[in-house]
């Protein structure tokens, strides 16, 4: 494809489908270790605050990534820096398939998250360089959906695959996929080159980072970002062992949290995104966030309400699920709108850092926050909650703060 905007609609759709898909692997690589926690803790003879540095491992190796990319990333073709980027962490999942041991795969965590981090922040900066704000929302709510088809069919599939050939498995076969998709994106991405034009040849990288952290509507739009994830992170890594020690789910039927989960948020990511477009992405954000509230209040409940028919529990997971990822879509497509595009790619690098940095410190501090008594049932996981409903009030007070920076499509 050329480097030629307003794309087509056509255009635009598949490339939005495409980014979607590596978004995809990307979810798949991250999400996949938070329900292989009880099979990894058993294996590798750890605990659960070890089995949350993992997690961490890779979040916090991916905020460091993410603020290392804000001295380059603007400076490269994005399309080329992608497809770098993907490779990379097809490479390092490959690596945490054939690790033998709980360090080398901590070591193989770190290299995915490396590339990871700055993937992701890339994969949103290409949407907002290539659709007005306009229908940003709608565009966010495609290529968010990947999150939902992670759930809906690449956690679900890759934990029955475990399940039947072990854990390695799932983590040799996404690099394969990988291949496939590297190859539709060196072919349906657009060359986009118009930032290197907008950004200034003659700007240093302490001058960038200068100008990206010199602007006071960029500090609103980070501070969202980390409220938002870190309100999910306290809670999102203990969901299986919650659900398996407390509640009595077999770890036959964990995917099916992730499967209907998945299908939900897969339809109500795209009805939000246009709900954002058409009614206000603050005013969207707003609602959905209260709305989070319930099930974030109510999951870390249910054994106390006796509430342990897998039936029941799906109702409370795929609400949590639906919601709490739902704030998403309005919310990145107002943060990719809070700054100009010469400096986007910087901005978005820096904001996924402190999102990836938040997800660590939040695992870490859900597994703080929980421990084990006499009977191996899961304790604390109610202050998570309480944590999450802070977070959000101060979300939601701050996104009316946040000023958006509208410019043309390409530009």
């Amino acid at each position: 494809m050329p480097d030629t905007f307003p794309l087509t609609p056509r255009r635009e759709r598949v490339m939005l489908l495409t980014l979607a898909a590596i978004q995809f692997i990307h979810v798949v690589d991250f999400m996949l270790m938070m329900p292989l926690g009880p099979q990894l803790t058993r294996i590798f003879g750890i605990s659960d605050a070890q089995f949350g540095l993992l997690i961490s491992a890779y979040t916090l190796a991916a905020g460091a990534s993410g603020l290392a990319a804000t001295t380059y990333i603007d400076r490269f073709e994005r399309r080329r820096l992608l497809l770098i980027l993907f490779a990379g962490l097809a490479v390092a999942t490959l690596g945490c398939g054939l690790a033998p041991t709980f360090h080398t795969l901590m070591a193989a965590r770190v290299l995915a998250g490396l590339f990871g981090g700055v993937l992701g922040s890339l994969v949103q900066t290409i949407v907002a360089d290539a659709v007005p704000f306009e229908r940003r929302g709608a565009a966010m709510g495609v290529v968010m959906a990947a999150f939902s088809m992670a759930t809906v069919a690449g956690v679900p599939a890759s934990l029955w695959l475990a399940d039947a050939c072990g854990w390695h498995a799932p983590f040799l076969a996404l690099p394969a996929v990988s291949v496939l998709i590297w190859a539709a994106a060196s072919r349906l991405v657009p060359r986009m080159t118009s930032h290197l034009a907008a950004r200034g040849a003659t700007t240093s990288t302490v001058q960038q980072l200068r100008q990206v952290l010199g602007v006071r509507n960029h500090w609103r739009a980070f501070a969202l970002t980390v409220l938002l994830v870190f309100s999910s992170f306290t809670m999102i890594p203990y969901i299986t062992l919650f659900t398996t020690t407390n509640l009595g789910l077999t770890t036959a039927q964990v995917p099916m949290i992730y499967l209907v989960g998945g299908l939900a948020t897969l339809v109500s990511s795209q009805l939000l995104g246009q709900l954002a477009d058409r009614w206000g992405k603050v005013q969207t954000l707003r609602l959905v966030a209260l709305l989070a509230l319930v099930p974030i209040l109510a999951l870390p409940q249910l054994g106390h309400w006796g509430m342990t028919a897998l039936a029941q529990v799906l109702v409370v997971t795929t609400l949590f699920f639906v919601l709490v990822s739902g704030r998403m879509v309005p919310g990145m497509a107002l943060v990719t709108s809070a700054v100009e595009p010469g400096r986007r790619g910087a901005f978005m690098s820096l904001n996924n850092a402190l999102q990836s940095g938040a997800m660590g410190v939040a695992s870490l501090a859900g597994g703080l926050m929980v421990s084990r008594d006499a009977q191996g049932l899961l304790q604390g996981y109610g202050r998570t909650g309480w944590v999450a409903l802070a977070c959000t009030a101060g979300a939601l007070w701050l996104v009316g703060r946040l000023r958006v920076v509208a410019v043309k499509p390409g530009a």
